[in-house]
């Protein structure tokens, strides 16, 4: 980053598998910047901050600052050739052990209040992510990258169960003070695969993990819980701009089902629609409430003390321009068998389109197809947009 520019931060909010659609994002982003793959570009994003499955983009990005390119060339390898069982185990005997025995403890567990079997902590066992993130991130270079300059801050964000706290975790060789607003903190840590378990830990769905910091430990769930200000981390540590990378369509509202007489809501649509909120929504209102404040420090006389410490933050906001929902539902018989059958019996099946299944899909379908379809998508959203995307950085840099 050049002397007297702009610090960037880039924010990758959650979503599971909706997260394929950043990489196709940032590739087209690189390629606008530099269609030449000069092995000399620099870091365009010397801040960089994740919620949930945004936290593995984040932390591999973070990982490689100092060779952007290939940083995303290996992101898109990733997640192009990514499958089920390397997220969450998917075969019969484990989705039975877990899954079932889950659903079926909800529905009868009040029978057997005193059952000395061992009561599942979630609807999947996600160990097999826990081997792909010790296999794929190299730490050291995290490290190093800060060190030299190349990464100015990498945030990670998590919910704790125990306090019920939003927790930000964070690396940086800067002295940025750990910040504490209303059930939000900050943590300095050197960040390292427990953290991203825990930020993408999906309630329900996938088990808490615990953190040690401060000599406690800490039982957290995903990061996009309790996450009222998606922005924020970036900007406490120091981004004057902010490029993100949303996983929500505009509109995932389904007007034209307002004038059929619904059925009740399966628990596929109900837990898609928590999920989307936990996801989803809380980002477009922080987007809002930033725009707001611009616009009243732009009322603000420019020798104004009353504007106190806030300054005003450019936005730059990545969508995709389709539902992922319903590209989740065209690729949903790539799921494996059993994992299917689990869904059906949530409510998810291909004849459920717009009856809400897909939303519930869309986070937890890690199949080549259905991610290969979001990165191009992504990819083809942003070049679209690639005027907008050479005026933010030239600005950054001016």
């Amino acid at each position: 980053m050049a002397e007297g520019s702009s610090p960037v931060g880039l924010v990758l909010t959650g979503g599971g598998a909706r997260a394929a659609y950043q990489v196709g994002v940032l590739a087209g982003v690189a390629e606008i910047l530099d269609p030449l793959r000069s092995p000399t570009m620099g870091n365009p994003f010397p801040i960089i901050c994740g919620s949930s499955a945004g936290a593995v983009n984040a932390t591999a990005l973070a990982c490689r600052a100092d060779t952007p390119h290939l940083a995303i060339d290996r992101l898109c390898n990733l997640w192009e050739n990514l499958h089920t069982d390397m997220v969450y185990r998917s075969d019969a005997r484990d989705l039975l052990r877990t899954g079932l025995r889950w659903l079926l403890m909800l529905a009868f567990g009040w029978a057997m209040p005193t059952s000395r079997n061992p009561r599942p902590r979630s609807l999947l066992n996600n160990a097999p992510l826990c081997r792909l993130l010790t296999a794929t991130l190299n730490f050291r270079r995290l490290r190093n990258n800060i060190a030299s300059g190349r990464l100015q801050a990498l945030a990670i964000t998590a919910s704790g169960y125990t306090t019920g706290e939003h927790l930000t975790f964070y690396q940086s060789d800067d002295s940025i003070e750990p910040w504490h607003r209303t059930l939000r903190r900050a943590v300095p840590c050197a960040i390292g695969v427990e953290h991203l378990m825990a930020s993408s830990s999906i309630p329900f769905v996938f088990p808490a993990q615990a953190v040690t910091f401060n000599g406690e430990t800490e039982w957290c769930g995903d990061g996009s819980m309790r996450q009222l200000a998606p922005l924020s981390p970036a900007i406490h540590l120091g981004a004057e701009r902010v490029f993100v990378i949303g996983t929500g369509h505009q509109d995932d509202t389904h007007p034209e089902l307002r004038h059929i007489a619904p059925a009740y809501p399966s628990l596929a649509q109900i837990g898609g629609h928590a999920l989307s909120n936990i996801f989803l929504d809380s980002l477009s209102m922080d987007i809002e409430r930033l725009e707001r404040i611009n616009e009243l420090l732009a009322r603000v006389p420019s020798n104004g003390e009353n504007a106190g410490s806030l300054r005003p933050v450019i936005s730059f906001v990545a969508t995709p321009s389709r539902s992922l929902d319903e590209i989740a539902m065209d690729n949903l018989e790539q799921m494996p068998r059993a994992a299917r059958t689990l869904f059906k019996v949530l409510g998810v099946s291909s004849d459920s389109r717009g009856s809400g299944g897909g939303a519930l899909i869309s986070y937890l379908l890690f199949e080549t197809g259905y991610t290969r379809a979001l990165i191009a998508l992504g990819r083809a959203d942003i070049l679209r947009r690639g005027e907008e995307v050479k005026a933010f950085f030239k600005e950054t840099r001016e």
